[in-house]
């Protein structure tokens, strides 16, 4: 980009490293918060997000005359939101005659807090920054809706400029959600030790600058934090009790951290058996797919000892843009299977959608562009339909994983005594993919249930 001259209040177009250009606003810097040394840079925010960074003037480009440009180059819904806000921001100017609203003589409510501010994009500063920021809120408008025990932490996957914790990490299972994790730790300068049954995953990783542990125990006795992520129950359980597992490496201190999208009952177990040796325990399933993950945008849902969610601070930093912390050991479980039993009774029904467009003689394609429009939009449905379009059934997120998570959703309802006919439904139609050997497909190939 073009080297600009800014002042304070300008809208300009701001890229860091490999992300698109994103709107912002040139704005005056809080006054304990210094610029870059050696750099010649704005400091700005960013719309539709909550980051503010300092940016080379060579990365900014002035928003109007490239608005049509940039539109064209970015198709994404958060991209656009962002747009909106720039739009929404440019009319209230318009109507308060070009001019800042004024806060005088309104009632007003005045404070500050200090937070650890890292950027949108990877690549201008070295470690985030800790600053003062002065807020002001209209009293009417204060509103408070998240529950006091559930906690989110500042979106961070896409953000730069991650400072890696110096404990040492661990982690077991290198399979589609695992690559993409340690791939994304790695990038962000953690040092890491990884374990995966198929010893031939770990070689791409040792060449990236991972470490190889022989078996889980040594991954564990070496590591500070251990982070495990593979398919199913039985399979997380034999990693922790199995032999040379997590359990013999566990010393008091060590922490061990389940990403595995498991039900309740063996987390707790899990949870139990770690404790007993004296080792900290958190849970954090992880809401995505391989893409997601390999983008390090992964949702965190954690529950468990919060001195470790908070040590692992860094590294879900790097492999997502953003965690939640849901309070005690098995909440994070209950609102994955949720979540998971949302995702694969939709992706059944958005299959029977695209077949029954097919049997009464309607275009698919028509179908899925009239989807796209309308309020169901999503990236996950344009990119599931597109796959079942094209008949490219290349594993996202395993069908025989989303199976796995409808039926423990079901078993957790019956728990519960709480209905769940519709995830039932759905559960079948995925039981009869299976039976077509689809397991080892992408889960959009619950299409090919409905054709056979």
């Amino acid at each position: 980009m073009a080297t600009v001259h800014l002042r304070i209040g300008d809208l300009v177009w701001g890229k860091l490293g490999r992300y698109p250009p994103w709107p912002g606003k040139v704005v005056s810097p809080p006054k304990d918060l210094k610029k870059p040394r050696g750099k010649k840079c704005h400091f700005v925010k960013f719309f539709g997000t909550e980051d503010h960074a300092w940016i080379k003037v060579e990365q900014l480009k002035p928003y109007h005359p490239h608005k049509e440009e940039m539109i064209k180059i970015n198709k994404g819904k958060r991209f656009q939101q962002a747009v909106d806000a720039v739009e929404d921001f440019l009319k209230k100017k318009e109507k308060q005659g070009g001019k800042e609203q004024s806060s005088e003589g309104k009632g007003l409510m005045y404070g500050s807090m200090q937070y650890v501010c890292t950027p949108l994009w990877s690549g201008t500063l070295d470690a985030p920054v800790k600053m003062t920021v002065v807020f002001v809120v209209f009293v009417w408008s204060v509103q408070d809706t998240r529950s006091t025990s559930i906690q989110a932490a500042d979106s961070t996957a896409i953000n730069g400029s991650i400072t890696p914790t110096d404990k040492r990490i661990g982690f077991l299972g290198l399979g589609l959600m695992g690559s993409g994790i340690v791939s994304n730790l790695l990038k962000m300068g953690h040092v890491v030790t990884v374990w995966n049954r198929t010893v031939e995953k770990c070689d791409l990783f040792i060449q990236e600058g991972a470490r190889l542990g022989r078996t889980p125990a040594e991954v564990v006795s070496m590591c500070d934090i251990t982070f495990s992520c593979v398919s199913d129950p039985k399979a997380a359980r034999d990693l922790v009790l199995g032999p040379s597992g997590v359990l013999q490496g566990i010393r008091p201190g060590k922490c061990y951290v389940e990403m595995s999208t498991v039900d309740p009952e063996t987390i707790t177990e899990l949870s139990q058996v770690i404790s007993s040796r004296g080792g900290r325990f958190l849970e954090a399933p992880v809401a995505g797919s391989q893409q997601v993950s390999n983008e390090g945008m992964l949702v965190i849902l954690a529950a468990g000892d919060r001195t470790v969610y908070e040590d692992c601070s860094s590294c879900f930093q790097a492999m997502g843009k953003t965690s939640f912390f849901l309070g005690e050991v098995g909440n994070a479980a209950r609102m994955m299977l949720i979540l998971n039993m949302v995702q694969g009774s939709f992706m059944a029904t958005i299959a029977e959608g695209l077949t029954l467009a097919q049997a009464t003689g309607q275009s698919q394609h028509t179908f899925l562009d009239i989807l796209s429009q309308g309020q169901m939009a999503s990236t996950f449905v344009d990119q599931k339909c597109q796959n079942i379009l094209q008949g490219n059934f290349k594993p996202d997120y395993y069908l025989k994983h989303i199976q796995k998570d409808l039926r423990l959703a079901i078993s957790m309802g019956d728990t519960a005594n709480h209905p769940t006919p519709m995830a039932a439904a759905a559960n079948e139609v995925y039981k009869r993919a299976k039976a077509l050997d689809q397991s080892d497909n992408d889960m959009s190939a619950v299409y090919r249930a409905y054709i056979h």
